[in-house]
């Protein structure tokens, strides 16, 4: 696409005359640039981009879990199999799982600096909402892997929200669909204990509603409206796109199928169709 904008040019001058070959020239200039910005396509992110983002992405999260992790005082047995299960989750390269220790290793140092970390993360991913909504989700996964979420733990993931550009409101939100997703895991409802059961209707009902971030009162084009847009948020081209490794995707993923056991949850309870 290296003479596009003066291809252009040529053939808006045989088309329209001297006015056309501006407009060509612009035009030409337009469709390179756009190819310049991914050789995989017109509005993809560039190998190299999306590769640096890969790493970024992946380092910042151990990172991250090794905080959290010792953000009560001390990094329980279960935090750590908590970790292990999701890089065995990632189906991690024995380099990439050990480049992962190391992260979270660090992480839990008394020098670690969550500020430092987030701006290196926001220098390279900062743009893609997506992938620092996924760094809260992920975390939000560590929290609550022993089953409770202690104030330390809470306190700590509302301020990386914050500095990942997340409002308050906005973490509390998450917060509380995260934690209704995932009582719809595997296409049936667990509650809060975990465990696959039949629950109270009116309890499971609310927290499908809580899964998809809604009100109970909300229409049934609304209700539409907010599934697509989160089933959109989560889908494996758009976070591909957006450079999320490819070892996360099939995780990442998994949510959609939470969001989308709520949805036919609420649907079948209104008689949608």
């Amino acid at each position: 696409m290296r003479y596009a904008k003066y291809i252009g040019a040529v053939l808006g001058y045989i088309v329209w005359g001297f006015w056309g070959a501006i407009f060509g020239f612009i035009a030409g200039a337009w469709i390179a640039n756009r190819f310049r910005r991914s050789s995989a396509g017109l509005f993809g992110i560039n190998p190299q981009k999306r590769a640096l983002r890969q790493s970024t992405f992946t380092r910042t999260l151990f990172l991250l879990m090794g905080n959290l992790a010792k953000s009560d005082g001390r990094v329980s047995e279960v935090e750590i199999a908590q970790a292990e299960k999701f890089m065995t989750q990632l189906a991690m390269t024995p380099e990439g799982r050990k480049e992962a220790i190391g992260a979270f290793k660090l992480g839990t140092q008394p020098d670690f600096s969550v500020d430092d970390t987030i701006n290196e993360f926001k220098a390279v991913c900062g743009e893609a909402k997506n992938l620092r909504q996924l760094i809260i989700m992920y975390l939000l996964g560590t929290a609550m892997a022993d089953g409770k979420m202690v104030e330390a733990e809470q306190s700590l993931l509302q301020e990386i929200a914050i500095k990942l550009g997340f409002s308050q409101q906005s973490f509390q939100q998450l917060l509380m669909m995260i934690q209704a997703q995932s009582n719809f895991s595997g296409g049936s409802y667990h509650g809060a204990g975990g465990q696959s059961r039949s629950a109270n209707p009116t309890q499971s009902i609310d927290a499908a509603y809580q899964a998809l971030g809604v009100e109970k009162t909300i229409s049934d084009a609304e209700l539409k409206r907010a599934y697509r847009k989160l089933i959109k948020e989560f889908h494996p081209d758009r976070l591909m796109g957006q450079g999320l490794p490819d070892d996360m995707i099939k995780v990442a993923t998994e949510r959609s199928k939470e969001i989308q056991t709520a949805y036919d949850m609420i649907k079948e309870k209104r008689g949608m169709r």
